[in-house]
């Protein structure tokens, strides 16, 4: 398969594969493959954040050992 794109963004994908010390082909493969991750990633703040992995407790919990933390 092959795409058209302007001389201006070739060189700007010539770059930045260099830079990563890939093929070009290599560089637009990985940037299709995140892109499509991300489209898949919601756009719902709460659920970015959940997606995240950190940690949570009741807000009262938070609070309390934020003020242990102080003392």
């Amino acid at each position: 398969m092959q795409i058209l794109i302007p001389e201006s963004l070739e060189a700007r994908l010539r770059k930045a594969a260099q830079r990563a010390r890939i093929s070009r082909g290599e560089w637009v493969r990985g940037a299709i493959e995140r892109a499509l991750a991300d489209e898949r990633v919601s756009t719902d703040p709460l659920a970015r954040l959940a997606s995240l992995g950190a940690p949570t407790a009741d807000i009262e919990q938070m609070l309390g050992e934020i003020e242990a933390g102080r003392e």
